[in-house]
């Protein structure tokens, strides 16, 4: 398996998830100054990768109107970011993919580089972001050899992204030095907040970086 670089990376935005904070609402379709929340994403992540798979459970019509392939998890009912990860695995025609959450409007600029660079000098397999506090797992570049490994992790009950991720060589990419590129919004109160910011012009501001919600 060969060393990732851009164009062997298929960026995967994750938009599959129930976001229960968010009342169950689809999350990627909420709209911040007039613009659905994934839009925000794919306008961040396409410059740094080669394709584009967007990962949706639910209005998967809607999702393809941004142009991209929709792909849906194999797994049912709804098992979180790890079923992303291998719907991301299984479609990619690339070895590599890049995932992001798609409530992460404004992921770092280099994130694709510096994941790389750290999979290559820590010699591992997989590598994520670290905003110096936590990791941030979701952000992660992943080889699609993987697929099998946790595809059984998933049908042997397995949910977290941190178990799996421990169970291989890791890499840790570190971004303390912009920790507010993974803010996330998981509350009505959060997106209202990031709303008002783009309306005053002071989008770069931080957001809060709160816990991931599937």
């Amino acid at each position: 398996m060969t060393s990732p670089v851009v164009s062997t990376l298929t960026g995967v935005v994750l938009a599959g998830g129930r976001a229960r904070r968010l009342g169950g609402v689809d999350k990627g379709l909420l709209s911040v100054d007039g613009r659905p929340l994934i839009a925000w994403t794919l306008a961040a992540l396409a410059p740094q990768v080669g394709p584009v798979l967007i990962n949706a459970n639910r209005h998967l019509e809607r999702y393809a109107t941004f142009g991209y392939p929709v792909i849906t998890d194999s797994i049912p009912d709804y098992q979180g970011p790890l079923a992303g990860f291998l719907a991301g695995m299984r479609a990619a025609r690339t070895d590599w993919i890049l995932t992001l959450p798609c409530d992460a409007p404004r992921p770092p600029p280099d994130l694709a580089a510096r994941l790389i660079a750290a999979l290559v000098e820590q010699d591992a397999e997989l590598a994520v972001a670290t905003d110096g506090r936590r990791r941030q797992s979701v952000h992660a570049l992943l080889p699609v050899a993987l697929a099998e490994d946790l595809e059984r992790f998933l049908v042997e009950g397995g949910r977290r992204v941190e178990d799996w991720q421990r169970s291989h060589r890791l890499a840790l990419a570190d971004f303390s030095d912009q920790p507010e590129a993974f803010g996330n919004l998981n509350t009505p109160e959060e997106l209202q907040r990031f709303a008002e910011r783009v309306a005053w012009g002071d989008a770069d501001a931080p957001l809060p970086r709160g816990q991931r919600d599937g």
